[in-house]
């Protein structure tokens, strides 16, 4: 272990302790790898304005698994994914969940096509396609996404994707109400949950969205 790894595995440790969530020493490794190869890949695509690989521990890695313990279903597709945020640390602690990471850049893809190689994950798909353009052949138990468009242009741009129970996790920074009036009037706001991540400056919401 280099001293860099041994660095991100204390802070990680660090930071899961004031947090609600239990993840075994293999995923613990696989979340620490997955900071070290954007680290790597960042220099020369430049997957992300965030440099310091601690900071990608809290801004990237805690950011997206706050979310696991929120996830009904088995099946999601993780739209606008960037360079696999939140799918990537989402599949790495939920190996019994499937994920669809979707971008519409190569070099994204390119990315997560690697990541998924190296960390040995069975259970992400990555796709390179527009959502509006995507038509899976199986519909998603949930459709999340992380800074990805306003809610109503999410909701327009994915209403394709959910199952007939399937939900919307929208990753949000501060809750606007306003936000939800533009919604379509088929949508129901179930719940908006305040994530708690340590060490982060700034609020952070999980907005959860269902049809009827």
């Amino acid at each position: 272990m280099t001293d860099l790894q041994r660095q991100l595995t204390d802070r990680l440790n660090s930071l899961l302790k004031q947090t609600a969530l239990c993840i075994t020493d293999q995923q613990k490794a696989q979340l620490v790898t997955l900071v070290l190869l954007l680290h790597k890949w960042n220099r020369a695509y430049n997957l992300t304005s965030v440099r310091d690989p601690s900071e990608m521990l809290v801004k990237h890695i805690l950011d997206s698994i706050v979310v696991s313990p929120y996830l009904q279903g088995q099946r999601f597709i993780d739209v606008g994914t960037g360079p696999g945020l939140p799918g990537l640390p989402l599949a790495i602690i939920n190996p019994d969940k499937r994920f669809v990471l979707l971008d519409s850049l190569g070099k994204r893809i390119s990315f997560i096509r690697n990541a998924v190689r190296e960390l040995g994950l069975s259970n992400v798909e990555p796709v390179l396609s527009r959502v509006e353009q995507y038509q899976p052949e199986q519909l998603f138990d949930g459709v999340l996404s992380r800074a990805f468009a306003s809610l109503k242009d999410m909701t327009d741009w994915c209403r394709h994707l959910p199952a007939e129970n399937g939900m919307f996790y929208a990753l949000k920074g501060i809750y606007q109400p306003d936000e939800v009036q533009q919604l379509a009037p088929s949508l129901h706001v179930n719940n908006v949950i305040k994530l708690n991540i340590p060490d982060l400056i700034g609020e952070r919401n999980l907005i959860l969205l269902s049809f009827g």
